[in-house]
């Protein structure tokens, strides 16, 4: 009789198969079945999401910036002269938000084995956190856009426009785009460490976060500061990927 004994000297060699026969003798037969798969890999031109990311997020801004006044506390004539403009603007941040979760992926791929957890928690945490208070700020105003359509003399007139109008101006100015300044730092940092790109890249890093971290309250153009930067750092390894040639193929 044939027997297969998967025990533990499977466990310890899960290519071969141990078949006794009769009870007397045994053999190994040896499996020639791949047992891992090959890795998924990043595809060279990935960086391309940066620069999606970057161009949005700079259409947005400045969309919001022609129709918007940079005031808290206007009244809100830009509702009646603007809002076609402003919502082209706002329904331009989620592809915006989905293209820098894939720029995120691309760095965390190009650092590999030498990402750091502490900076890359950093790191990863302020990039989610930009995202989330960009969203938050995108609904926000999108609310205020639909309420005014549906009854403009009862927004104008009372106490909900003024609080929708400074909730998401310090949303989007004073917290987003100040955890923009310590993903651009934290990222700087590691690129400093682990030289993935070019370190003039970093020290420009550093200085633009410093500028928007302490100026972005005051100077609306400030906030393009930070998709310049992620437009230079993508277009630089995509620059490099490309540069590297085709990936060769890993047999099994």
């Amino acid at each position: 009789m044939w027997q297969i004994d998967k025990g533990q000297h499977a466990k310890r060699h899960p290519s071969r198969w141990i078949v006794h026969v009769s009870g007397h003798s045994s053999s190994a037969v040896e499996t020639k079945a791949p047992l891992v798969r090959a890795a998924l890999r990043t595809p060279r031109a990935a960086a391309v999401a940066g620069i999606i990311f970057s161009l949005l997020l700079t259409s947005c801004l400045w969309l919001l910036h022609l129709s918007v006044p940079s005031d808290p506390l206007d009244v809100g004539e830009w509702l009646r002269v603007s809002s076609e403009r402003v919502s082209l603007a706002l329904n331009l941040v989620p592809i915006a938000g989905v293209a820098f979760m894939w720029f995120l992926g691309v760095l965390r791929d190009r650092l590999g084995f030498m990402e750091d957890k502490f900076f890359a928690t950093v790191f990863l945490g302020s990039g989610l956190l930009f995202l989330g208070m960009i969203f938050v700020a995108a609904a926000a105003a999108s609310g205020l856009t639909k309420a005014y359509a549906a009854a403009p003399a009862a927004l104008s007139d009372g106490s909900s426009f003024t609080f929708a109008r400074a909730f998401t101006y310090d949303v989007m100015h004073v917290y987003a785009f100040k955890m923009a300044a310590v993903f651009m730092v934290t990222t700087s940092t590691l690129i400093f460490r682990t030289r993935v790109t070019a370190r003039w890249i970093a020290l420009l890093g550093y200085a633009s976060a410093l500028f928007l971290l302490f100026a972005a309250t005051y100077f609306d153009w400030v906030l393009f500061v930070f998709p310049c930067w992620v437009l230079l750092v993508s277009v630089y390894i995509l620059i490099d990927n490309l540069r590297a040639g085709p990936m060769v193929a890993v047999s099994a």
